[in-house]
């Protein structure tokens, strides 16, 4: 057998074919050629040793056709050249994964939208094949709004934008609604183009809340604001409006920027307001519907779209702390008066006691001052006795007023609430709603003829002197010297210096002169003050010990007017 000669040339080409077959292939895309097709699989051969298998269904995903024949050149991952049995490992998926994955991360980088198909459903949304890369679509980025069937989506080649890509981790995300809001967008722009504020349309409540209703005017939603939807007070849209329902509406307001649309249905209607003071005169009586009841008063609408406030304090003459819900009740027809009525508030005062006497003014008529009443005693305090009186009022008896030998405060123990009582009208002042009532002036025989007979020398702006005989926060009560009078001398009265207005100034017993103020004899009530004594002096010291410019002091004036009368 002849020996065979290797040369030095033959050894290098040897060699270089060494290295050739040994490059390292593992985790590379190559070309193969499919050599054989056996039952599901296709036999490849990549220039390896052995040839690898693929499954048939790695060719064909998402609807794609996946036909292949003996001579089909694909191109394959290749995972391992050489496995446990000899075979080189390949993948058709993870070829077309990595052949994607460049792609999509140029189209992600410059925004630009990609095509995939929907295949199947997972927790929480669903994979999709981007070209062979796998991304998860959530389930909140499918559809603009919720989505009950997804199955006309499946396999279906649409497009999607990009999210987020994660290539260490092989996470991709996309979105469809992103797509449609864009395209959405779009349509709003061109609509909202069309559009012009004033112009009347006709549109579909597509969605009703609290706060008004959506419409829609053709691929475009407007907002139709609950206080728009009538002249007259609307508590709810569904009052007025369906879901579904064709209404005619008018664009109110256009924001071209955020593309938000306000309509307007009552803008449609005349506008009740106009000449509001001619139909609605001052004083004038209407009937009208309560509406709405609030702390503060109650809403009566006089006709659709006209409404105004009672307030708490015109709904009756006597019931001054009361909720108006005590007084009136919603539904409830009602007459009432025209206080106030201002246009361009869009506000009208009503009145509810308007309608109904007066009860201050029935009284003074039917009991005018000099009357003999009678009452029960609904309240005492330390001023005296409240009695309530015909028409649901009250009249007041002063301390003063109770009795001629005793003092008020004394006097005031003898009666209770709920007593019986009988007494004279003094005073009726229907501005103030203050009926003025005295006891004592009821008295007869030697006690009301000493008393007379006492007050004989009194008269307005005499000077009295009188003894203390009650000190409260509001005043002092005296009773006034020679005579069986007793005079409540207010805080005010008390001086002309306000720092010396202290009741607690005085005590029992004390004497203190004042000047009476007002004294009606038929009715025997005085008033005094200590304050106009006090000015009095000072005016009668300047005019007749001289004037505070000839350069005497005022006390000096005063000090001599003093040192005159005493003499």
């Amino acid at each position: 057998m002849a020996q065979q000669t290797v040369t030095k040339e033959d050894f290098e080409s040897l060699l270089m074919d060494s290295f050739i077959d040994n490059e390292p292939l593992e985790g590379t895309v190559v070309k193969g050629t499919v050599v054989a097709i056996e039952k599901d699989l296709a036999i490849i051969d990549v220039g390896l040793k052995t040839e690898g298998r693929i499954a048939l269904k790695e060719f064909g995903q998402a609807g794609r056709d996946g036909t292949i024949v003996v001579g089909s050149v694909v191109e394959v991952y290749v995972d391992r050249v050489e496995n446990a049995v000899g075979e080189a490992v390949l993948s058709r998926e993870k070829a077309r994964r990595e052949e994607s994955w460049v792609k999509l991360e140029e189209m992600y980088n410059n925004n630009e939208r990609v095509e995939g198909t929907i295949f199947n459903q997972v927790k929480g949304g669903f994979t999709v094949d981007l070209e062979g890369a796998i991304a998860f679509l959530p389930r909140s980025q499918v559809d603009i709004r919720p989505i009950r069937d997804i199955a006309p989506l499946m396999n279906v080649p649409q497009p999607f934008q990009i999210l987020k890509m994660d290539k260490r981790r092989g996470n991709i995300v996309v979105s469809r609604r992103a797509i449609l809001e864009e395209s959405r967008a779009e349509q709003r722009s061109e609509i909202v183009q069309q559009l012009e504020e004033g112009q009347v349309v006709d549109g579909v409540v597509k969605n009703i809340t609290d706060y008004g209703a959506f419409v829609d005017l053709g691929g475009i939603d407007g907002l139709l604001h609950v206080t728009d939807i009538a002249w007259r007070r609307v508590n709810h849209p569904s009052e007025v409006l369906t879901i579904g329902e064709t209404i005619k509406v008018q664009i109110v307001r256009i924001n071209h920027e955020s593309h938000r649309i306000s309509l307007g249905m009552k803008q449609l209607q005349a506008d009740p307001w106009e000449g509001i003071e001619a139909k609605y005169p001052i004083n004038a009586k209407f009937s009208g519907r309560v509406t709405n009841i609030t702390d503060y008063g109650a809403f009566v609408e006089l006709e659709p779209g006209i409404e105004g406030l009672i307030h708490v304090s015109e709904m009756s003459w006597t019931k001054k702390n009361v909720h108006p819900g005590k007084i009136v009740s919603t539904s409830q027809e009602v007459e009432v008066v025209v206080l106030e009525v201002d246009p361009d508030k869009r506000r009208i005062s009503l009145g509810l006691k308007q309608t109904l006497a007066n009860p201050w003014e029935s009284f003074a008529d039917k009991f005018p001052v000099g009357s003999v009443i009678e009452g029960e005693v609904k309240n005492k305090t330390e001023f005296g006795l409240f009695i309530g009186l015909e028409g649901d009022v009250d009249g007041m008896v002063h301390l003063s007023d109770l009795d001629w030998q005793k003092s008020g405060e004394i006097a005031l123990d003898d009666y209770n609430r709920g007593d019986m009582v009988q007494a004279k009208v003094l005073d009726v002042d229907v501005e103030k709603e203050r009926i003025s009532l005295g006891i004592k002036q009821l008295a007869t025989g030697e006690t009301a003829s000493s008393a007379e007979s006492d007050a004989g020398g009194i008269r307005k702006g005499a000077v009295v002197t009188g003894t203390v005989i009650e000190v409260n926060d509001g005043g002092i009560e005296v009773k006034v010297a020679d005579t069986e009078m007793t005079a409540f001398i207010r805080r005010a009265d008390l001086s002309r210096d306000r720092n010396d207005q202290r009741p607690e100034r005085f005590s029992k017993g004390e004497k203190v002169d004042a000047r009476v103020t007002q004294y009606d004899r038929k009715t025997s009530r005085i008033q005094l003050s200590i304050k106009a004594l006090e000015i009095a002096e000072e005016k009668e010291a300047v005019a007749n010990y001289g004037s505070s410019d000839s350069g005497a002091s005022l006390g000096d004036i005063l000090g001599a007017a003093l040192k005159g009368r005493d003499n």
